[in-house]
């Protein structure tokens, strides 16, 4: 399999994965390295494809149904699931993590968390790899687009974020 056969293959793997696609397990089932599978993502990329890297592998844009909202957080990096599963108990999905850093402005990470399950994959994740969530750059302070079934599921998630003190409000 040459190259250009091989990232063919990626791309229809994530076009048809349910989930996230470890560079990892790509490379196990195309005989390559992780690396060599970090470059055709790359390529991919460049070539147009709109390819996300989350905590738990590569994804494509899900189709959006529902609305995005921005929500304004602050809290620890111990109430990191609290935070999150509050967002996820409502329906929404947190699609994404926002700080402001003071030499490169806006940094974005990508989650795209729906479920529990998301949560406490993402959680074990940052424990395991000891990783500071991008928060402690800012003091806590950061952003998350969310996709939410409708306004009501919105609204319910400011609550249960207010509840715990986590929500961000003037």
């Amino acid at each position: 399999m040459d190259a250009q056969e091989r990232r063919r293959g990626v791309a229809r793997c994530l076009e048809q994965a349910r989930g996230p696609v470890s560079a990892t397990a790509l490379a196990k089932e195309f005989g390559v390295s992780r690396q060599i599978i970090v470059g055709d993502v790359a390529l991919l990329r460049a070539g147009g494809m709109e390819i996300s890297a989350t905590p738990r592998g590569y994804v494509l844009p899900a189709p959006t149904t529902g609305k995005k909202h921005t929500i304004a957080c602050r809290h620890t990096a111990a109430q990191i699931e609290q935070e999150l599963n509050a967002i996820v108990d409502q329906g929404c999905t947190v699609l994404d993590v926002i700080v402001e850093h003071p030499v490169y402005g806006q940094i974005t990470g990508p989650l795209q968390i729906s479920s529990r399950y998301d949560v406490t994959q993402f959680v074990d994740l940052v424990t395991r790899q000891e990783a500071a969530p991008l928060a402690a750059l800012t003091d806590g302070i950061h952003l998350h687009t969310v996709l939410c079934p409708d306004d009501g599921a919105f609204t319910r998630v400011k609550e249960s974020l207010k509840q715990l003190d986590i929500l961000l409000e003037e």
